[in-house]
């Protein structure tokens, strides 16, 4: 076991599934303030639950007293990552690249600190010194260091090639511009440690060569597990969408309750990896059986809320929770939508008003949620789908729609 407390903690929370040199970076992190990056390419202007283990991994490693950098991919975002996927990215254009930094910087600030301490988080763009690069001459230097050989061994490359699928020769150079971001890092920063998902190994190790080659300094790789649900569903997508970590994209409550429907055998791996609570009291939460372990989902639920939103969301959205599915209430807490006063009092047919609220994608999902007896209003099963919901159905100056029996809204008129 490390002895570092960053290194420590992190294998305590199961954070650490690969490092480069586990006994070097534990005596790297003993021997003071250390720097580390985790690089986010800007493909959307929030990030999701998805992205989180890796925000908190940088979290810990401040707690103990170490620099985080978040690279924010500016530059690495018009070619696109291949790791992970069986097609190419979309090629997005600078202005939706700058659109989607400048939501993306808003995921950072309620985990980390940012300032000028040692200990203090700093931001970078990859796009400073990538933009400004000479593209031969960044072959010529960067290039000779890495073989088509060696390349095709990682799993990024080798899995879109055996699934016969295109990778364009722009992709390819991925690999080549995230190590070239190691080293400027280092260089310009000191920045002797980079993290990422198990899928990023492939990137991380290249980087670490460059800078051992073309340095002669020891820098340091780690990746964190994949991290799936116990029925082995990916973490952070829904049947509904994406578990976006900002408030303009998805609500704190159905953040709240994303969290609240945890698998029974997940709470105390999420209580580890996404709450900054003591392992000793989360040992406590993950032995409760029965219908006690809805009190650690309930636990899990407002600690990962009150770090991404706040604690007051956090309080309001287990308020809201407990006084729609205990005490059997709508409340003014629950997420909504304002509907314009007269498109009620003409009605709005149920199944439309279910996509308007968020709580289906499509018409035909919609339908089919009331055609399979999952749609109620106040309560209420909806008979047909084209069954007109209007003003007649106020309750309280809202109207609340449910989705089988842990989504819902309010519909209020305007």
């Amino acid at each position: 076991m490390p002895t570092s407390d960053f290194l420590h903690e992190a294998t305590e929370r199961g954070f650490v599934f690969q490092c480069t040199d586990t006994d070097a970076l534990d005596a790297a992190l003993k021997a003071g303030p250390l720097s580390a990056y985790i690089g986010f390419d800007c493909t959307a202007d929030s990030l999701h639950v998805g992205s989180l283990v890796q925000i908190m991994a940088l979290r810990l490693l401040q707690k103990h007293g170490h620099r985080p950098v978040v690279l924010m991919g500016g530059g690495t975002t018009r070619i696109g990552d291949p790791s992970g996927r069986d097609e190419s990215r979309q090629m997005l254009s600078d202005a939706q690249i700058a659109a989607n930094m400048a939501g993306i910087r808003r995921c950072f600030t309620p985990f980390l600190r940012f300032g000028d301490g040692p200990s203090d988080a700093m931001m970078a763009n990859n796009a400073d010194w990538l933009d400004a690069l000479h593209y031969i001459d960044l072959l010529r230097d960067i290039g000779t260091h890495f073989t088509i050989n060696r390349m095709l061994t990682f799993d990024s490359v080798r899995l879109r090639l055996d699934r016969e699928q295109p990778l364009t020769f722009l992709e390819f150079n991925y690999m080549i511009l995230q190590s070239y971001d190691f080293r400027e890092l280092f260089r310009r920063f000191g920045v002797r440690l980079q993290m990422g998902g198990s899928d990023q190994w492939g990137n991380i190790v290249s980087g670490v060569d460059l800078v051992r080659r073309t340095e002669a300094k020891e820098v340091f790789g780690l990746t964190t597990p994949l991290i799936t649900t116990s029925s082995g569903a990916k973490m952070g997508k829904t049947a509904r969408g994406a578990i976006w970590l900002t408030a303009d994209r998805l609500a704190p409550f159905d953040y709240w309750q994303f969290w609240r429907n945890t698998e029974d055998g997940d709470v105390g791996r999420f209580l580890r990896l996404f709450t900054d609570h003591d392992l000793a009291e989360i040992a406590r939460l993950e032995r409760l059986g029965g219908a006690e372990i809805n009190e650690a989902k309930k636990v899990l639920a407002t600690a990962a809320t009150a770090l991404a939103h706040g604690p007051a969301e956090a309080a309001a959205a287990a308020e809201a929770a407990r006084l729609a599915f205990e005490a059997g209430e709508a409340t003014n807490a629950l997420p909504g939508i304002d509907v314009p006063r007269p498109d009620l009092d003409a009605g709005i047919p149920a199944f439309r008003l279910f996509v308007l609220s968020g709580l289906a994608a499509s018409n035909g999902e919609a339908r089919r949620l009331i055609r399979g007896g999952g749609a109620r209003v106040n309560d209420a099963p909806v008979a047909k789908e084209d069954t007109l919901v209007a003003a007649a159905d106020l309750r309280d100056g809202a109207i609340k729609l449910s989705a089988g029996r842990k989504h819902h809204r309010l519909v209020r008129p305007v």
